[in-house]
């Protein structure tokens, strides 16, 4: 095939430029940034998508960010290619601090207690829960072993329920602020743009008119 990339990233590939992109976490920034810039429709409408985007990275369904990004900005009526790229706002710079604000967030709504540094205990907790998921898998095949969720549903009642709903809240924040700061930004930069457009229309009539007049 003739478009077919000639070097095919292994699985090691796709998760470390997942994890840290080529070129660095900062030259990704500018390119979702350049790319959010240059979007048709109004800056409102691109906001909403950053909107989207962004609210969703609080989320703690971390395989459905995609997904879910998409249908929160047709529910609104976002951009949907700014919801998607603004989903890259969760990363492994920002997802600390995104995920100790929900779970912070979460337990005080729930009236139950963050232990900001017990993080042996959560790994322990996201371990716990990981190895229900492969014993119980095992034990779907086998009949001498029998299921048992209680590591998973220690994980559900003091990490994963109090990270869900405590998302809500510091996520409408978070994307309130980036649409907000988005709106102008986005403004100045289609003006800028129509702008210089214009100028070179300009100026490619006036050479057509110089060329017309000198013959």
């Amino acid at each position: 095939m003739v478009f077919k990339p000639r070097d095919k990233r292994s699985l090691l590939q796709i998760v470390t430029d997942g994890i840290y992109p080529k070129g660095g976490w900062t030259r990704a920034f500018h390119y979702v940034r350049h790319r959010l810039r240059r979007l048709p429709g109004t800056p409102e409408f691109i906001a909403r998508g950053i909107w989207a985007g962004v609210f969703t990275c609080f989320s703690p369904l971390y395989g459905l960010h995609f997904l879910i990004a998409a249908l929160i900005a047709r529910i609104i009526n976002g951009n949907l290619l700014a919801a998607l790229l603004s989903t890259f706002f969760g990363n492994p710079l920002t997802y600390v601090p995104i995920g100790v604000a929900s779970l912070k967030t979460g337990h005080f709504l729930l009236g139950t207690e963050f232990e900001e540094g017990d993080k042996q205990s959560l790994a322990s907790k996201f371990a716990n829960a990981g190895a229900d998921l492969w014993y119980n898998l095992i034990a779907l095949f086998s009949e001498d072993q029998k299921m048992d969720w209680h590591g998973l549903s220690v994980f559900y009642d003091e990490v994963f329920f109090p990270y869900l709903v405590g998302s809500v809240l510091p996520g409408i924040i978070t994307a309130t602020v980036c649409y907000y700061l988005s709106v102008p930004v986005i403004r100045a930069y289609q003006k800028r743009r129509t702008a210089k457009f214009r100028k070179k229309v300009a100026a490619a009539k006036a050479k057509a008119q110089e060329f017309v007049a000198s013959h």
